[in-house]
């Protein structure tokens, strides 16, 4: 009985051992997905500031717009900024709405829609309208011009219609390019969120219980779609959208009013903006699992000394990152955010392995009762 307690001593010491060797090793590497928060500055003292729409897969690419004051008017300048070469000007008057996978080409417009490349340049898709949302690869542009369009190499702008009223507008489209998604007028001059096919057409989403509704976004493989709709008492909520469930009311953190933007590659994860009483708008996150979240409640060790995150415009397909405007009380400007929220999407995943197992245990016990200062 005695040498069976000294065997299971040391069996309990080595476990430990083994333990902490593997937590060593488990925060070397969770280092290296620390979370962080960068903002994106403006062109002057005097400048208003700017705002990011979209990040690429990895997060090394940001694209937005960042303002400069001319006679005391704002002007927009479209700008990319990745980790290795900081913030580049891609014109005034521009407005950078979306970026490819791999950062590679960007879109946009405002006046006049535009697709860039560092090889090609500037290119001018037509002599009006605006550019919102790219493919993967790039190939595939979608827009407004009056009307939503859908724009490639091949074929130039594809008008794609409306849902039997007088305009529409494309602002997203899904990683393949074969899913469009944005808002068009009913005969009726409602307008409605729509999803468009090539084989299908146009669909009408619906609304909320209200008269309009307004698609922003869409998941990689085209089934998840998310907005804003009119709900029956006049209020507006942001939805999620899909083929079995329908409209899905995602509410708000206490107020009338939320708008999704953006969502992950599998459609889990929606971000964007929600009033909340006695605070303002604030950017949300939600799941499933958890609904809605304040992000500058989630990650109040990032946004500190009176900053915070307005609206979430963008995550990143697995999750991770998350762009947007907020205000940054260091330079007392909304200025474009990057936030890096430092695992992978899974609940329970803390070391963003993309895996939920032992090791994500061990974090949480060793580092149980801890506080973020």
């Amino acid at each position: 009985m005695i040498q069976f307690k000294r065997w299971r001593a040391r069996l309990i010491a080595l476990t430990k051992l083994v333990a902490l060797g593997t937590l060593g090793l488990v925060l070397g590497t969770n280092s290296l997905q620390a979370q962080t928060l960068r903002w994106f500055g403006s062109l002057g003292s005097t400048s208003p500031g700017s705002i990011a729409y979209a990040v690429s897969a990895d997060g090394s690419v940001v694209v937005g717009a960042i303002y400069s004051m001319f006679y005391g008017q704002e002007v927009p300048h479209a700008f990319r900024w990745t980790t290795s070469t900081g913030t580049q000007d891609l014109g005034q008057w521009l407005i950078a709405h979306g970026v490819s996978s791999d950062g590679a080409v960007v879109v946009g417009g405002d006046v006049v829609p535009f697709r860039w490349t560092q090889a090609d340049g500037m290119q001018w898709l037509s002599d009006g309208g605006a550019a919102y949302d790219v493919s993967a690869d790039g190939s595939v542009v979608v827009g407004s011009r009056g009307h939503a369009f859908r724009w490639t190499a091949t074929e130039g702008l594809q008008y794609l219609g409306t849902l039997g009223g007088n305009a529409s507008v494309a602002y997203g489209v899904s990683a393949d390019g074969s899913v469009a998604v944005g808002r068009a007028d009913n005969a009726n001059g409602q307008a409605r969120a729509f999803r468009w096919t090539a084989a299908g057409g146009m669909q009408d989403l619906g609304t909320l219980g209200g008269n309009w509704s307004d698609a922003r976004g869409v998941s990689a493989n085209g089934a998840v779609v998310i907005g804003r709709a009119s709900t029956a008492n006049g209020h507006v909520h942001a939805f999620r959208w899909t083929a079995a469930g329908g409209m899905q009311d995602l509410g708000t953190l206490g107020g009338n009013e939320s708008v999704a933007y953006g969502a992950s590659a599998d459609g889990a994860i929606v971000v964007g903006g929600t009033e909340r009483p006695g605070f303002g708008l604030r950017a949300f996150r939600w799941t499933a699992a958890r609904g809605l979240e304040d992000l500058n409640e989630v990650y109040a060790c990032l946004v500190v000394g009176g900053s915070l995150l307005r609206t979430a415009y963008a995550i990143s397909p697995n999750g991770r990152y998350i762009v947007g405007e907020g205000y940054n009380a260091a330079t007392r400007r909304w200025e474009g955010f990057l936030l890096d929220t430092g695992r992978c999407h899974v609940e329970g995943d803390v070391n963003g392995d993309g895996v939920v197992d032992d090791t994500d245990l061990l974090i949480v016990l060793f580092n149980f009762g801890r506080r973020c200062d």
